[in-house]
């Protein structure tokens, strides 16, 4: 059976890590694109044990970003991004620009994900499109639709410094719609969908670094993201500072008789020690 001195030493532990998370979040509170980390606590004969941090994925407030080229997602979803190995990424931060040659990337080089569209605004499926109709009917509904996405690239031609060749400059609209606008903006042709998606357990996605996410079979599948996606702003940190302060506040209440706790114990130990061995 565990004792009162076992049980404090377990709970120092987990309060411990309580602090580490909390510090964490207040520590981040200004930090585009990051998510909050959630404790839950179980407990045992032993004392309190602290389960896996689990992220906050709910929205986060809108802040101005650095440039034109970056993106904030308001609704539920994540931007799709794709690394050098290949391997889809989905994160909230939109710090998204396009580098020299003209492809659309996220800060740390990974590239964004879009589908291409025909002259119509239609997303295309190979040699087939898709109507915007289906599309959002189907993104309504929380379901899947397998479209093979692509890297967002506008290519700029050095003879004349356009994009694509023909377009003066792009336009990014609330629905992700990259645009290739000319003619002073007369003409404005639909070329890209960034892609996003959702999932059913967003709990369950995988962080593996600062705010970009991999799916997980307690997250399921991917499904279509709905929201709108903003050009010229990014995604604030969705850290509630107040609450964490009013935890932090908890936390080291809590650490200070748990450490009571310790130090009459030991001083018990320390007694009994010096008795026995009078």
């Amino acid at each position: 059976m565990y004792d009162s001195y076992t049980t404090a030493l377990n709970t120092q532990r987990a309060t411990t890590h309580w602090m580490d998370c909390l510090t964490e979040n207040m520590t981040n509170m200004y930090t585009p694109g990051f998510r909050e980390n959630k404790i839950k606590f179980d407990t045992f004969l032993g004392g309190a044990i602290v389960d896996n941090p689990i992220k906050n994925q709910g929205q986060g407030k809108s802040t101005p970003g650095t440039s034109n080229e970056n993106v904030f997602y308001e609704g539920n979803g994540y931007f799709i991004t794709r690394n050098d190995q290949g391997k889809i990424i989905y994160t909230r931060h939109g710090e998204f620009t396009f580098d020299s040659e003209g492809v659309y990337r996220a800060k740390n080089g990974d590239a964004v994900q879009g589908y291409i569209l025909n002259d119509n605004g239609e997303i295309m499926a190979g040699t087939k499109s898709i109507s915007a109709d289906l599309y959002e009917e189907t993104a309504l509904k929380g379901g899947a639709l397998s479209v093979p996405t692509t890297n967002i690239k506008l290519w700029i031609d050095p003879n004349n410094g356009k994009f694509m060749g023909k377009y003066d400059e792009y336009e990014i609209k609330e629905d992700g719609t990259v645009y290739g606008k000319a003619d002073s903006g007369k003409r404005s042709v639909p070329l890209y969908k960034i892609a996003t998606a959702n999932f059913h357990n967003n709990a369950g996605l995988y962080e593996i670094s600062e705010g970009k996410f991999v799916e997980t079979e307690e997250s399921g599948k991917p499904v279509l993201g709905t929201g709108q996606i903003r050009s010229g702003l990014l995604e604030q940190s969705n850290t509630d500072f107040k609450g964490n302060m009013s935890e932090y506040q908890q936390a080291k209440m809590q650490m200070e008789l748990v450490n009571a706790l310790i130090k009459s114990n030991k001083e018990l130990l320390e007694e009994a020690m010096r008795l026995v061995s009078s």
